[in-house]
């Protein structure tokens, strides 16, 4: 590893990934699965938000369903 680069020299390389670029939405979540997940984030030392968005990763990757029953 050089101990300066010329960064004039650079040439621009196009995002290899552009699939996986992550969108920012907005999303109503209740307090208690932030502080859920926000807790687990404290013991793996990764970001809640992160957790968050590889929990909902692995339901896409499972196609995993919520059962629900309303009752009337």
């Amino acid at each position: 590893m050089k101990k300066e680069y010329d960064l004039a020299k650079m040439k621009e390389v196009k995002n290899p990934y552009p699939k996986q670029k992550k969108k920012l939405v907005g999303i109503n979540l209740s307090p208690a699965v932030i502080d859920y997940f926000k807790k687990l984030a404290e013991d793996s030392d990764i970001p809640y938000q992160k957790l968050i968005d590889l929990y909902l990763l692995d339901c896409v990757k499972h196609k995993r369903k919520i059962s629900m029953k309303w009752v009337a």
